[in-house]
Formats: C-alpha cells, structure tokens, sequence
C-alpha cells in the first residue's frame, strides 16, 4: 500500500457543479479557506456550456484569481476541444477530459456516444499541449450506469487504451453516482495497471451508498496515489438525484492519517473549509466530521 496520497480538491467545480450560481466572491471565499489545508492541488471550476452549467459561468473570471495562490496546481474540466481551448487561454496548467463509458449517460451528459467523446482525446491533446497544458482523462461512470446499469470493464479499458495511445499525462476513473465497492475497486484497478503503464492513475468516488471512503482506501490499496475529494462532501451529480458529492475531504484525511498514510491536508482546516463551503451553498452538507468533528474537541 501506498504511503502517501495526493488529494485533489474538487469542492469549487464537483462541488459546486449543480448548485444554483453563486457569487464569485462566496467561490473565492471557499478557495481561500481551501487553500488554508495545505492542499496541493485543485479543481476549480468547469470550461463548459454556461447554459447548461450556469454555476460554471464565471470560469474565466475564477481563473484569473488563481494566481494568488502560486504553491497550488490548479486545474479545470472540460467537455470540448472548445472547452479546451477556453481553459488554455485563461491561463489554466492542467485540464481534465471526461469521457463516459456509457452511451446513455454520454449521450445525456455532453450530447455525444461514449466512442465520439473517446475520439476528441486527440484534440484536446493537441490543443493542450500545444499551450504546454498536462491533460486527464477522467472515465466517468467506470463502475454504474444510472440508464444502463454496470458497466463492462472494457469499455473502460478501451477508453484507457486510447487515452494512452493518444498521449494523455494522467489517468483517472470515477465512481460518479456512488455505487461501486471496495472489491469491483480492485478488480478495475487490477485490469488497468497493464493498460495504461507508467500513466499516473487517480480514483474519484461519491459516497451515495456508504461505500465511497471503503472503495477509496481499496484503490490505495490497490497503488493508487491521488484521490479527488470535496470539503463537507459538497457535490453531486444532476443524473443521479439523491447522489451525494465527492468523499468528503476531512473524512478522507481522518482515515488515511489514522492509517498511517501520508496526506498534506491538515485535518482542523479541512474541517473549517467544510464549514464554509456550507455556509456558502446556505444548506447542510453529508460530510462525517464536519457533524462530528475530530476525536478531540478543540
């Protein structure tokens, strides 16, 4: 098993993604108390269709905040070599690509099969690479369909075949609607590692059924190094109602510290990040400590 682990904090665009807008000084807000857990890298928000993602619309504004806080990689998701393009212009160093393994929720999601979506690696690539941007293929869906229910490892291990072949700098699967277990966790993984190679693999898990923190200590079981997280759990997904948010940062760092794995997240901050991502969504949010606090009371 791995001793240390990379979180990526995703709260201000997994977080955020289906809440109604809020203002861009709640979202610098919430970066600034996320910056405040020592954590290294961040999601911060989405290059997509504004009409479709209003909560995203400010990407742009948000990007040309992020150099304040030069000890952090930032990183940005987008769904179109448009998308890609809008990222690199606004200055962002790292891009993720989302590329579902199911048509259903491809279709519904970006409006394109499963197979096109795997067909634009290449321009994303090139267009990234050509601003000397890093690109992540995030395979959404990896375990369960909401339309078509499980999804078949091959397709996740074609989708991982082409990103290779295409140049990608990073790998990751994702749990989105929070179904997965720990045990489809180390089978999945088990099947990638001679795919991908030397590819940086990273594991992002919702935890809807209870299984979310389980599955993500089983990928670093496994020999996964970077896990995606989101302060208080903040999140969700808009085909999926009743699906929580990423694990939640804090309760990730309390099992991994607890265990003897490294993280650079410190756990009193996180919590305090959870408190404000609450207050700046004005409603309650499913992370554990952000309830019931740390062992210890302050």
């Amino acid at each position: 098993m791995t001793r240390h682990v990379d979180i990526r904090e995703v709260s201000l665009r997994d977080g955020l993604q289906i809440e109604a807008p809020i203002p861009l000084a709640a979202k610098l807000e919430l970066l600034a108390a996320v910056a405040a857990t020592g954590v290294r890298e961040v999601e911060a928000t989405a290059f997509v269709s504004p009409s479709k993602v209003p909560s995203m619309a400010d990407a742009a504004e948000l990007a040309a905040r992020l150099h304040d806080y030069p000890d952090i990689e930032f990183s940005a998701l987008v769904a179109s070599p448009n998308g890609a393009r809008r990222a690199v212009a606004a200055g962002l160093r790292s891009i993720e690509y989302v590329v579902s393994a199911s048509d259903a929720f491809s279709e519904a999601n970006v409006g394109r099969t499963s197979a096109e979506a795997t067909d634009q690696i290449d321009q994303i690539v090139a267009i990234a690479h050509d601003g000397g941007v890093t690109v992540e293929v995030i395979v959404a869906t990896a375990w369960d369909c909401p339309f078509e229910g499980p999804t078949p490892s091959r397709r996740v291990l074609d989708i991982a075949a082409a990103a290779r072949d295409r140049g990608v700098d990073r790998f990751c699967v994702a749990d989105t609607i929070g179904t997965t277990t720990p045990g489809r966790v180390s089978s999945l993984i088990a099947q990638l590692r001679p795919v991908i190679g030397d590819l940086p693999l990273g594991g992002h898990f919702h935890n809807t059924r209870g299984a979310g923190l389980a599955s993500a200590y089983a990928a670093v079981g496994s020999g996964v190094s970077r896990l995606d997280a989101s302060v208080g759990g903040l999140g969700g997904c808009p085909f999926a109602p009743g699906a929580t948010g990423n694990i939640a940062t804090e309760d990730l760092v309390y099992l991994l510290r607890d265990s003897g794995i490294h993280v650079d997240v410190d756990l009193r901050a996180a919590i305090a990040a959870a408190e404000v991502a609450k207050s700046v969504v004005g409603h309650d949010l499913p992370g554990a400590l952000l309830h019931a606090g740390d062992r210890i009371r302050a």
